[in-house]
């Protein structure tokens, strides 16, 4: 038991070049403003709206796998479609003024490449958003990849954005990390076998949190300092 628990605290503090992170959740507190988009589009088209925590239970993949889900079983062909048009037309429209880093999150990410970690995000929402929101708020970091979703390739909890990443920067997958917030994180790190790191303040349970998988659940980004060891 103790030459396990030695062996993990070793996987987190002294192997790891590249850190890959989610967006959602992780980085960025953005499900408000989905939140409200979603609810007018439901609203626009005579559908019942939900509540924060309902669509917590629905978020986490792509928008072609979130609409059915917040459809219910209103989830026709039809309806699908007529929703995630109104709901992006809306969200593309919309100031966004709710979606913010995380506090810290800046200085914990200009640490960690100041000490030559490699650093990158991988998420279901589309590459566009993603990078909007990078050069909004965090314009002193060199991402060397942004990976999000894209209609021509599968989206997490498929590996492919995590091997994308891996290939572009060049090292073994002992010396990644993935840091995430969810079950669809930790299925993500499991399926490019590569190690996971869960943070309590985004969208995840307590489920989550006690996944045998995770190796270490966090409840402020200022702890990722002490998880690499890399001058």
């Amino acid at each position: 038991m103790l030459k396990d628990i030695l062996h993990r605290i070793y996987k987190v503090l002294f192997m790891k070049r590249l850190a890959i992170f989610d967006f959602d959740g992780t980085l960025f507190d953005s499900v408000h403003d989905v939140i409200i988009c979603f609810n007018k589009a439901l609203s626009m088209n005579g559908f019942p709206t939900l509540t924060r925590e309902e669509y917590i239970e629905r978020l986490g993949g792509n928008i072609d796998e979130v609409v059915p889900l917040i459809l219910k079983d209103k989830n026709s062909k039809e309806n699908i479609e007529l929703i995630k048009k109104d709901y992006q037309k809306l969200y593309d429209n919309s100031n966004k003024d709710n979606t913010l880093p995380f506090p810290n999150s800046l200085e914990v990410l200009k640490e960690l490449q100041e000490r030559n970690i490699l650093l990158a995000i991988n998420s279901n929402r589309t590459t566009d958003s993603i990078k909007y929101f990078v050069s909004k708020f965090f314009k002193e970091i060199d991402f060397i990849s942004i990976e999000g979703h894209n209609l021509d390739y599968p989206s997490k909890p498929n590996p492919h954005g995590v091997n994308n990443i891996i290939k572009k920067a060049n090292v073994g997958l002992d010396e990644v990390i993935y840091i995430g917030d969810s079950k669809t994180d930790i299925k993500t790190a499991k399926n490019a076998n590569v190690d996971c790191i869960l943070v309590s303040w985004g969208y995840g349970n307590q489920t989550d949190y006690e996944n045998d998988y995770v190796l270490k659940v966090i409840d402020d980004i200022c702890q990722l300092r002490f998880c690499f060891n890399v001058k």
